[in-house]
């Protein structure tokens, strides 16, 4: 079925299409990056982090409800289990003479009977050190991919690679803007998970281009058929890597807890998009910019033509 779709004029077409949609995904992006921004985390923002236990399991929504009656400002509650939680809250919402404790409501009441393991505050400080850190080690990543590619293909392959890799990047920045899903330290981890996944996914597909434009050096093959033909003879072990890889991922998603929700959305995204943008982008931008069989061919100089074209 899809080698079908990806024959001749049929497979360029959806290619391009394919490119045509990622533009347009990644302006819409853009701007909803500019005008929402990113929901930031505790880990960058800074605030207080308590964690405390129940004597009993008690519903996440019904404890949620009980302390937002004792508590003035906002504040996230997440479950570790079934009769331990988590409690973030931002720098502003420290409680004043004049607001009600949760923290004694919660550990007053004959039901909820909660002993508190740990409070500390995180200072934004740490925060945007921790922030500026981990854009670095983005940055210093990306340079490291840029440099391995240069090496490694012809100018064209190697443009079309990272342009999908900015691509995953922008996309996976994207949807968190657009639904305000935090953004936190593990977040950023996933990201730099997805640099490493969607450069694998391109330079598979790179390789597979580069091998046959060797082969046919001899131009039979125009290189839109040469690209189809290198997509369809990896797509089999494409789509069996990253439906596994998502399997494991969307486990992590609906069994790790809230912890690592954001870590495990924003690595499945990567993983979907990465698949996507290697076929639409990574393979398609180098035609483009006039990926042929020429650019590999072995150059003789005038000596050793001679010498070859001697009886």
């Amino acid at each position: 079925m899809l080698n079908y779709f990806l024959k001749g004029e049929k497979g360029t077409r959806l290619r391009f299409m394919g490119m045509l949609l990622s533009a347009i995904l990644v302006l819409l992006s853009v701007f909803t990056l500019t005008q929402k921004g990113l929901n930031f985390g505790l880990d960058f923002t800074g605030g207080y982090l308590t964690e405390f236990t129940t004597s009993q399991s008690v519903e996440l929504k019904e404890l949620q409800s009980f302390i937002a009656k004792n508590h003035n400002g906002e504040f996230e509650l997440t479950a570790q289990g079934n009769s331990h939680f988590q409690l973030r809250e931002a720098p502003s919402a420290s409680t004043t003479a004049n607001s009600p404790d949760w923290q004694s409501a919660v550990t007053q009441n004959d039901y909820i009977n909660a002993q508190v393991l740990s409070s500390a505050y995180i200072g934004s400080q740490v925060g945007d050190e921790l922030f500026d850190q981990g854009c670095l080690a983005m940055f210093a990543a990306m340079i490291v991919v840029m440099i391995y590619l240069a090496v490694r293909f012809e100018w064209r392959l190697a443009v079309g690679s990272v342009v999908a890799l900015v691509h995953d990047l922008i996309l996976v920045l994207g949807l968190f803007s657009l639904l305000q899903i935090e953004f936190n330290l593990t977040v950023l981890a996933s990201l730099l998970a997805i640099i490493g996944y969607s450069l694998n996914d391109s330079i598979i597909v790179g390789d597979r281009v580069r091998e046959l434009l060797r082969v046919q050096s001899n131009n039979v093959l125009s290189p839109a058929t040469i690209i189809n033909n290198a997509i369809k003879s990896t797509l089999t072990r494409t789509l069996i890597t990253s439906g596994t890889t998502l399997a494991t991922v969307a486990s992590v998603w609906l069994l790790a807890g809230a912890p690592l929700q954001g870590f495990a959305i924003a690595l499945f995204t990567g993983i979907v998009v990465g698949t996507f943008s290697s076929i639409c982008i990574a393979a398609t931008l180098p035609e483009l910019l006039g990926l042929s069989a020429k650019n590999y061919e072995v150059k003789v100089d005038a000596h050793t033509q001679t010498l070859l074209d001697m009886p």
